[in-house]
C-alpha cells in the first residue's frame, strides 16, 4: 500500500518536508517511489505538482492526516470535491 507522507529535509532547527509517495512499510527516511511536492512550515510554502499527486490518488494511495491538511489548506480538493472519506474508500 501505497501513502502520501511527509519526509524531513533540511538543518537543525530549520526543518523542511518532502511530500513524498512511499511505501507503508517503508521507514520515514526510506527510499521513495517519487516526490510530489515540499512543505515549508517556517516560510509557510508549499509546492504541489498536482498531476503527480492525482496520479497516486487514482491508484489508491492514500494520504496521512498532516498530508491531508496541507493540501486542503492549498485548496487542493477544492475543485476535486473529495473528502477523507471518499479517499479512504
Amino acid at each position: 500500500m501505497v501513502k502520501l507522507r511527509l519526509k524531513r529535509c533540511g538543518r537543525k532547527q530549520q526543518a523542511i518536508y518532502r511530500i513524498v509517495a512511499i511505501d507503508v512499510r517503508s521507514r520515514r527516511e526510506g527510499r521513495d517511489l517519487r516526490k510530489v511536492g515540499f512543505y515549508d512550515p517556517i516560510k509557510n510554502q508549499t509546492c504541489l505538482n498536482v498531476p503527480a499527486i492525482l496520479y497516486f490518488l487514482e491508484k489508491g494511495a492514500q494520504p496521512t492526516r498532516t498530508v491531508y491538511d496541507i493540501l486542503r489548506k492549498a485548496e487542493f480538493f477544492k475543485d476535486k470535491e473529495r473528502t477523507l472519506s471518499e479517499l479512504k474508500n
